[in-house]
């Protein structure tokens, strides 16, 4: 509800009128008046009229409907000032029970110190009022713009109010204790219309333990706090070091009706202060009187819509709340709100007669606090069920109380309050069946008196005071002031307020010198005042200050004993004062004063003085301070004073040192002393500084420098270490433990030398093996020592190598590793069955993986596991290559589970498990001998050579086997047999033709048995034919024959070679090889030669070692001449020719030259392109001639094969063969024939194509690498490509 206020006044006194004209000089429309006659108490008493203006500050700016339109009659013209009577009916809506009323009248506000509302004085009594003077009230009704919930709020509209139970009312209320927090407060201020203003107040939190509450308040109720926006705001600040809050109150752009009375109130905890304002608004002058400027900036009404609203749309918005007319609006498609509202507020709204009364209350009531009070209404029906409330709390009669008092006569009802407090200023309500009317009641406190003053008191200090008044009324509030300021009266506070009864006293228990001055108590009625004199007590020294001498660094206590106790003083050195810190420590106890200095300085020497405070007596003392010498190294801020600089650059280290007198300074490095004179390294000292110069640092400087200090007083040492950082080594090659399909995992060793500084982290570089540009793996630097690159291309190798990086810079590469390539493991491993069980063992068989991978496939692990546990166990610790394994050393009858998995160098693949488990228990199976075919047919070898052979057997359970020769047992020590599960080897180191015979082997199982003979002939050179002779001469012929050899070396002769020599020289020469009759013609002697012949025997082994030679020798003679020389056993043949001379015939004997038969190789047959069938034999073919004897060689694309199984090479009669097993598509190429003697060398070339190729899986199974399986894929399409075209 608003606060009645201050009426303006105008230059002669006379109330002004608040109701402005409008631009068409109708008067303004949110506002109507009521004329009220005024009590008769104040007509009695003679009052003056007050004019309050509670208009709220209208912040959303949308202008006020009114709920009821009345028309205010005055006469048309008059010159008189003074308002002029009238009667104004008002209609209340049943939706809003509330309004503002402002109030023209006898009501006087409340004194300045109530708590509820702020004061206004009273204004001049108009010349032309009586004692019939009118009360006039102006209403404004809550606009559109309230939210509903808002209707009811006392900052808003004027509230019917919270009363009291009835139990309640004779309670006593319980007041604040008067306290000042306000140390400033909120001044009375004016503003022009459309101007800005500000009220500002200040509490001071030294004794305050958390932020006071403030309040601001316009009038009586309305708390402003929900009322900011554009044109109000409210700030809070707190400086810290002064300890005050600050509360500002911001007016922007002021309007005509936020004039009014203000008040501020301040809450914290048990203490309470309040003080009230004003606000005026001035109108803004112009040259003529007669034109009202705010009508210039009043908003202009809009023009009206073409389309006006129907009838119907009017009904319903006079008959609906305010709050509803925007929903209206919106559901009759009505666009101009506000100027509909306008033109609703110019309609006249009839008044609606009440049927319940016929006299309501009147709109206010005022009494004097204690005083009573009547409210009178009259009831058109007098059966009407009465009902009276206070603040909507319905007011019930007791018989043991007299406040409320129920009178009924005739149709009035009369409700008494006796003994009026500020408790019954409220807003009173009487209900009728479904009408109500509501009046406000303002109790009016009467001012406090003091009936007995203070006096003055003269004392000393640590004296009690008690200052004593007397006031007119018990509980009564007053405000106890020095020199004008009030005393506080806080928790901490030395002053202390209590009261009894009348009686008010502030109370001093310790006073001292600052209490002196005249104190003050102020109440609502008068105030009294009155002189305090504190003194001091005369001064006594019990103990004086003594002189010292100081080591520096010691603390300094300085001691004296002073009467009176309480007396603070201040000390001083050398004429300065001394204030308390974190190293001076000044004490006050009793009678005691001290001074300590926790660790002296040299500027701690001095004179030092102590003066009690107020008085002009002093104590003094001297101190004197030794200084030994000191290196403070503490000053440099270096971490366990170690100095770090980075190599190349300088150092200049400046060191503080004290000392009186100055010292003599010495640097040092180990040994060394540094000179001043030194070129790189020098060391210079000045005032009080030392320094050390190091003009380009290197890693050697590194260490610990000494500083040694001497004089007079005494010597000190300090040590310095300089730390030369530069960028670390290199670490060393990174190892690369592990390798996985396209990751690797890397680890390295930190640099041997750190270069001063930690180690930070390392960056990362890896390239292929075959490329020169390296890539950063890392972009943020790795702490461990270790790394696991990744993305790396499978089969392909590569190279890492590690940056080690510091906070001075990034060291060189380190050596790459070794070469890695990243391999995948394998697939698991397919087709695992079981192949054999015995009681004991379990055999299984699988086949290769499908995928492979770059790595190859390095062997198999077999795991078991028994049935019913997951514990598997390794049955072959070392790797098998075999897809075929036995698992040995089972219990019979138990059940196994077994899994296989594929090993390569990049570890194990997924296991392959068979999906039943296996029952270990041996079945029988009859004995069967498998012979290899080359056994099925005589088993030949030469003397000498190695007799292995395995034959292979099936049987369960594992057969016995026995061996017989010739029908006996076999001489361990002649023949070796070994027997397995599966087969069976002889083995012979050293054959020798006794082993040759027929072997019987027998295979028995149980009653089954299975037999074998294998046929084994051991072969040796045959020896010489047993007798050769000559048959026959003639001419150039020679007729041998010779009987076979009777050692034939256990095998077939298969020829013969004969050579033959010149008796002269001996020298043997083959006439032919190979031959195979036992007699031959030797033709194409030469005639006059005389020959011996000799023949060799031949078999599988060779030629034997020796020759069978003719006994006589054969002369080749020219025919016609026989000469017999039967003596030398020679046999003479006819001469080629011969020539007649005069002595007779003589024989021309020709001359031959030997032939030679040596030659280089020479392809005679060179070999063939072709083209083989996949898995079928293929024969590459060729002859060669050459004498001596060649060296066949054969290469495939220029690569030598050397023991590879699947190719067989022959070489017979000068025909050299290649023969290419099974061949794949793997195996085409370009296949090279190369012979080589000591003559020369020769080679032809033929490429093999081989058609109907294997699968990418196939080749894979066969071990082919990938870049060759890869190189046949793009082959083969390009093949199929030229078929196509």
């Amino acid at each position: 509800m608003p606060e009645p206020t201050k009426k303006d006044e105008t230059p002669n006194g006379q109330p002004e009128e608040s109701v402005a004209p409008d631009s068409n000089g109708a008067p303004s429309l949110p506002e109507i008046s009521l004329e009220v006659s005024p009590p008769p108490e104040a007509v009695a008493e003679g009052k003056e009229t007050v004019e309050t203006d509670g208009k709220k500050p209208d912040l959303t700016e949308p202008e006020p409907l009114e709920a009821v339109v009345a028309q205010e009659t005055s006469p048309a013209k008059s010159n008189s000032n003074e308002p002029q009577a009238g009667v104004v009916g008002v209609k209340k809506q049943a939706e809003s029970t509330s309004s503002t009323v402002k109030e023209e009248g006898p009501c006087s506000p409340p004194p300045p110190d109530d708590g509820n509302a702020a004061a206004t004085s009273p204004s001049p009594t108009p010349q032309a009022e009586d004692a019939n003077s009118i009360k006039k009230l102006s209403v404004d009704l809550p606009n559109d713009s309230v939210p509903v919930p808002a209707m009811g709020r006392k900052d808003s509209v004027w509230s019917l109010g919270e009363g009291q139970p009835p139990e309640d009312l004779e309670k006593p209320i319980d007041t604040p204790p008067l306290s000042t927090l306000l140390i400033e407060r909120p001044q009375s201020g004016s503003v022009p219309v459309g101007g800005d203003i500000s009220f500002v107040a200040k509490v001071e939190a030294k004794d305050l333990l958390r932020k006071p509450t403030i309040k601001w308040f316009k009038g009586k109720w309305m708390d402003l706090a929900s009322k900011t926006g554009k044109h109000l705001q409210l700030k809070e600040t707190f400086d810290r070091f002064t300890k005050i809050h600050t509360f500002e109150m911001h007016i922007i752009k002021a309007k005509d009706n936020y004039a009014g009375n203000y008040r501020c109130e301040v809450t914290y905890k048990d203490k309470f202060d309040s003080c009230s304002f004003d606000l005026e608004i001035k109108e803004v002058e112009t040259g003529s009187q007669n034109i009202d400027i705010r009508s210039a900036f009043k908003r202009r009404e809009p023009k009206q819509q073409d389309d006006a609203p129907e009838v119907d749309v009017w009904e319903i918005l006079k008959n609906a709340r305010p709050d509803q007319y925007e929903k209206i609006a919106f559901m009759y498609g009505i666009t101009d709100l506000r100027g509909l509202l306008k033109r609703m507020k110019k309609m006249p709204k009839e008044e609606k007669k009440s049927e319940a009364f016929a006299k309501k209350l009147e709109p206010a009531y005022q009494v004097d606090k204690g005083g009573k009070i009547r409210l009178v209404v009259d009831l058109a029906d007098p059966t009407v069920e009465l009902k009276w409330y206070k603040n909507g709390q319905e007011i019930r009669p007791t018989p043991n109380q007299r406040k409320y008092i129920f009178e009924h006569k005739g149709t009035q009802r009369i409700m008494v309050i006796n003994n009026c407090s500020i408790n019954d200023d409220a807003a009173y309500s009487v209900a009728a069946g479904d009408e109500k009317c509501t009046t406000e009641l303002f109790v009016k406190e009467l001012p406090v008196k003091i009936v007995k003053g203070i006096e003055p008191v003269k004392t000393t200090v640590n004296e009690r005071i008690e200052l004593e008044c007397e006031v007119s009324e018990e509980g009564a509030q007053v405000k106890w002031m020095k020199n004008g300021v009030e005393v506080p009266t806080g928790v901490r506070s030395r002053y202390r307020v209590k009261s009894e009864g009348t009686k008010h006293y502030l109370v001093i228990d310790d006073a001292s010198r600052e209490d002196t001055g005249t104190f003050s108590v102020m109440a609502s009625g008068g105030t009294s005042e009155a002189h305090v004199q504190v003194d001091l007590k005369p001064l006594k020294v019990y103990q004086d200050l003594q002189d010292a001498t100081i080591m520096l660094g010691q603390p300094i206590k300085l001691h004296c004993e002073i009467y009176p106790g309480n007396v603070p003083g201040r000390w001083y050195r050398n004429g300065q004062l001394i204030q308390p810190n974190d190293r001076i420590n000044i004490i006050h106890r009793n009678k005691v004063h001290r001074l300590e200095i926790e660790t002296s300085s040299l500027h701690d020497a001095g004179d030092y003085t102590f003066v009690p405070e107020g008085y002009s007596q002093s104590l003094s003392a001297k101190i004197h301070i030794i200084d030994p010498p000191r290196v403070h190294l503490d000053s440099l801020n270096f971490p366990d004073n170690t100095v770090t600089i980075v190599a190349g650059n300088k150092l200049r280290l400046e060191i503080p040192i004290s000392g009186e007198p100055a010292p003599r300074v010495v640097w040092m490095k180990g040994e060394r002393v540094i000179l001043e004179s030194g070129h790189r390294v020098h060391a210079e000292t000045y005032g009080d500084q030392t320094s050390l110069t190091i003009e380009v640092t290197e890693r050697e400087d590194s260490g610990n420098y000494k500083i040694v200090l001497q004089n007079e007083a005494g010597e000190a040492t300090a040590s310095v270490k300089i730390k030369v950082v530069d960028i670390p080594d290199p670490p060393e090659a990174p190892l690369v433990p592990v390798v996985g399909g396209d990751w690797c995992t890397m680890t390295w060793d930190p640099p041997k030398y750190d270069g001063g500084s930690p180690i930070l982290g390392y960056f990362i570089e890896r390239k292929k093996k075959q490329s020169s540009r390296w890539m950063r793996l890392n972009f943020d630097l790795i702490k461990e020592t270790a790394f696991e690159p990744k993305k790396m291309i499978e089969g392909v190798p590569y190279e890492v190598r590690i940056f080690a990086v510091n906070a001075i810079g990034v060291s060189k590469p380190s050596e790459p590793s070794k070469a890695f390539t990243p391999l995948a493991v394998t697939s698991e491993p397919t087709m695992l069955v079981v192949d054999d069980v015995t009681d004991t063992t379990v055999t299984v068989k699988w086949r290769p993986p499908e995928t492979i991978g770059a790595a190859g496939l390095d062997g198999y692990l077999v795991e078991y596991c028994i049935e019913g546990t997951n514990d598997w166990i390794i049955s072959n610790k070392e790797m098998t290559e075999k897809t075929k394994y036995t698992i040995t050393g089972l219990s019979p009858g138990c059940k196994i589970l077994v899994r296989v998995k594929a090993i390569n160098a990049a570890g194990a693949s997924a296991p392959r498990t068979l999906q039943h488990s296996i029952l270990v228990k041996e079945v029988i199976e009859p004995p069967k001998i498998r012979v290899p075919r080359h056994l099925k047919q005589t088993y030949t070898r030469k003397v000498g050579e190695t007799v292995n052979l395995v034959v292979p057997f099936l049987g369960k359970p594992r057969p016995k086997v026995t061996w017989l020769k010739e029908g006996q047992v076999i001489e361990p020590t002649h023949v070796s047999i070994r027997n397995t599960d599966c087969d069976s080897i002889i083995f012979i180191r050293k054959a020798e033709r006794s082993h040759s015979g027929k072997y019987e082997m027998t295979v028995q199982v149980e009653n089954h048995v299975d037999t074998a003979i294998l046929d084994i002939q051991i072969v040796d050179l045959p020896g010489p034919p047993q007798c050769v002779t000559i048959e026959d001469v003639w001419g150039a012929n020679v007729a041998l024959v010779w009987t076979p050899p009777k050692d034939n070396g256990n095998a077939p002769i298969t020829g013969y070679t004969i050579q033959k020599a010149d008796k002269k020289t001996m020298e043997w020469f083959t006439c032919i090889e190979h031959y195979h009759r036992t007699c031959i013609t030797i033709t194409e002697l030469v005639v006059g030669n005389e020959y011996f012949f000799r023949v060799f025997s031949e078999n599988m082994c060779g030629l034997s070692e020796n020759a069978t030679q003719t006994k006589k020798s054969a002369l080749i003679v020219k025919e016609g001449n026989f000469p017999h020389d039967t003596a030398q056993h020679q046999y003479h043949a006819k001469p080629h020719s011969f020539t007649l001379t005069p002595t007779g015939l003589q024989v021309k004997i020709p001359e031959y030259n030997d032939h030679d038969f040596k030659e280089a190789p020479k392809f005679t047959q060179p070999l063939i392109n072709t083209f083989a069938i996949a898995g079928y034999n293929a024969t590459l073919n060729c002859s060669v001639r050459a004498n001596p004897r060649p060296k066949v060689i054969w290469m495939k694309n220029k690569i030598t094969i050397i023991d590879d199984p699947r190719y067989r090479m022959f070489s017979n009669q000068g025909v050299c063969t290649l023969e290419i097993r099974k061949p794949s598509p793997y195996d085409g190429g370009m296949y090279t024939c190369k012979a080589i003697n000591d003559l020369g060398e020769a080679q032809v070339d033929c490429k093999l194509e081989v058609k109907g190729g294997f699968t990418f899986y196939e080749l894979m199974q066969r071990g082919v690498p990938l870049h060759l399986i890869d190189k046949y894929m793009n082959e083969t399409k390009i093949v199929e490509q030229e078929k196509q075209n």
